[in-house]
């Protein structure tokens, strides 16, 4: 479940690297994860390491995000869903070169009507309503996966290996959750993905060599995008250049 404790956080300076694995390795990765690092603690299903996410993601009119346009290019917003919860997280995701900070609050599902009726008052939200207007952005669609979540604690910090599949997405214009009818945006292929602080852990270089991947600018997004047909004079939805060296 949710932690509801804390209605605002924000994350420091992070590490990720991105990978698409085919079924096959991913199901192998997901064996090495479940022998070397433990259960995610909000995770779920036989293993307590799984659960499944909803986010509703946010652009320009134009479509400066998906098109990586300036300071769009660097930030994301959107809002999280954890299993149908009756809570979600508002979130700023900003980007510098391979660093990441966070920034996220908590709040009631009923308060996202603010965000499309434009309910005046202060509330837990009020700097993500704010930033929606200054930047003019608005829903585009809603994006949902299976996730398997793996975790390390270290001396002063945290490692987290996740492994994403069945994306599925839909077109969205309004704040709001729900839908039978999505479409798959990532057949075949599986999202893993490496979070970290500094350096590359030994235990994360040895499961890259392991399975011989490759670093890739993987956006949940922008397959999104691509698969609504929401931008369709783009044909590729991704490029292939390696996030970082990971040496």
């Amino acid at each position: 479940m949710t932690p509801l404790a804390h209605t605002r956080e924000t994350r420091g300076l992070a590490s990720e690297i991105k990978f698409l694995v085919d079924p096959g390795t991913g199901s192998r990765i997901r064996d090495w994860a479940r022998a070397r690092l433990q259960r995610d603690p909000y995770g779920e299903g036989t293993f307590g390491d799984q659960y499944r996410t909803t986010s509703l993601y946010f652009d320009t009119p134009e479509f400066d995000v998906f098109h990586r346009r300036g300071s769009y290019g660097r930030s994301k917003y959107r809002i999280r869903r954890y299993d149908g919860e009756a809570v979600a997280f508002l979130e700023r995701k900003l980007r510098r070169a391979t660093r990441l900070t966070k920034r996220r609050s908590l709040v009631p599902i009923e308060d996202l009507q603010r965000l499309d009726a434009e309910i005046n008052g202060t509330w837990a939200g009020s700097w993500f309503e704010q930033r929606l207007l200054v930047r003019r952005l608005r829903p585009v669609c809603q994006i949902s996966y299976r996730r398997l979540a793996r975790v390390m604690m270290r001396a002063t910090d945290q490692i987290r290996l996740t492994l994403d599949e069945d994306l599925r997405v839909l077109p969205r214009t309004h704040v709001r959750f729900g839908g039978n009818d999505a479409l798959p945006a990532l057949p075949q292929m599986m999202v893993l993905e490496l979070k970290y602080r500094d350096a590359l852990p030994a235990l994360f270089k040895q499961l890259v060599e392991e399975f011989t991947l490759t670093p890739r600018r993987v956006s949940k997004y922008r397959f999104a995008v691509g698969a609504l047909g929401l931008c369709p004079e783009d044909t590729v939805p991704e490029d292939t250049a390696a996030t970082a060296a990971y040496a």
